[in-house]
């Protein structure tokens, strides 16, 4: 349940103004990471017998389901306080970055989560929570396209070695966009569907975000709709932030002309940190997610092969705004 604290943080932070409005972020990278500092690391993956009984406990998917409702009521909350209220920049900021927060953590991660699902109503939820930071077409790119080519220069999403983190917001933001539409261009052409047919899933989620888009400054007004903007930029910074920290600098070798080795756990940086891990639905025991794509959060495990991050994921995209400090933390553990 502590991935639910970070909207009672939000909710808690729309009560005051100017630095209390920031309430959400000293939270996820002042608090997180400190206690990260006081809590090791715990490698130790469950026993087989206690794996099966979780896996299908549905209590795991119901929490992510929750999050869908959830985070609808902390967008609206958002948008009335945004019409209703008049703020300075600084309070403005405040509200802007908790409510990126919620795009980031809630809606990004727990899309990311529940788009690797096979089931069509899992899936639609991914679809709906991403578009909550306009970032639907992550679904078509990262399973289709991050999944297949990660830790290899045909990937946008895989940072390079020395490789700027700002470089990369950029490189991963845009080449990830147009993969994207070509990866849904394939799959149109491959099964001779039209552009314009009703099986083309980025056209029509794009439909959706503008409608969404319409009707938040239709209700809301302009403040709102920019307002809006401006959080869902910030949950897909986080993003694209939590990108660059997973695969930096790892790359997996090529086998033949067009062929790479298989993706394994040592061509992603794993953590794990349990406050991170919990605040996260396990996000962070990225190595065992991208050997098995479709294991649900609450099984994955740790590899003692897989390259270990410091600290957690809070912890590791503050150190990766410092470029200086992140290549000096860094480089030499993937040199190792």
């Amino acid at each position: 349940m502590m991935a639910f604290s970070l909207p009672l943080v939000f909710i808690l932070s729309l009560q005051w103004e100017a630095w209390g409005s920031f309430l959400p972020l000293a939270y996820a990278f002042a608090a997180v990471p400190l206690l990260e500092l006081f809590f090791p690391p715990n490698p130790r993956n469950m026993d087989k017998q206690t794996e099966e009984m979780i896996k299908d406990d549905p209590w795991y998917d119901r929490l992510l389901y929750m999050t869908l409702p959830v985070q609808l009521i902390m967008l609206v909350l958002f948008l009335i306080d945004i019409q209703t209220k008049s703020y300075d920049t600084f309070t403005m900021v405040g509200r802007i970055s908790g409510m990126g927060l919620m795009c980031g953590v809630i809606g990004i991660n727990v899309g990311h989560e529940l788009g690797h699902r096979r089931k069509k109503f899992e899936q639609n939820i991914a679809k709906c929570l991403l578009s909550t930071s306009l970032y639907v077409h992550f679904f078509t790119e990262h399973n289709y396209g991050h999944h297949r080519n990660v830790a290899t220069p045909e990937d946008p999403a895989s940072a390079r070695y020395n490789e700027i983190l700002y470089v990369f917001w950029f490189r991963s933001l845009f080449q990830g966009y147009r993969h994207a539409w070509m990866i849904q261009g394939q799959m149109l052409k491959a099964k001779k569907h039209s552009f314009f047919s009703i099986k083309n899933d980025m056209l029509l989620w794009h439909l959706i975000q503008l409608m969404l888009l319409a009707t938040i400054y239709l209700l809301f007004g302009v403040n709102a709709f920019f307002a809006f903007l401006g959080a869902a930029v910030f949950g897909m910074l986080l993003l694209e932030t939590v990108n660059y920290i997973e695969h930096y600098g790892l790359s997996r070798e090529k086998i033949s002309e067009n062929r790479y080795e298989k993706a394994e756990p040592q061509h992603s940086w794993n953590s794990d940190h349990v406050v991170g891990r919990l605040l996260l639905f396990e996000l962070s025991r990225h190595s065992d997610h991208h050997a098995h794509p479709h294991r649900k959060y609450q099984i994955l495990e740790h590899h003692d092969q897989s390259p270990q991050l410091p600290t957690g994921y809070p912890g590791m995209m503050l150190l990766s705004i410092i470029p200086p400090l992140w290549f000096w933390v860094m480089n030499r553990r993937v040199t190792n």
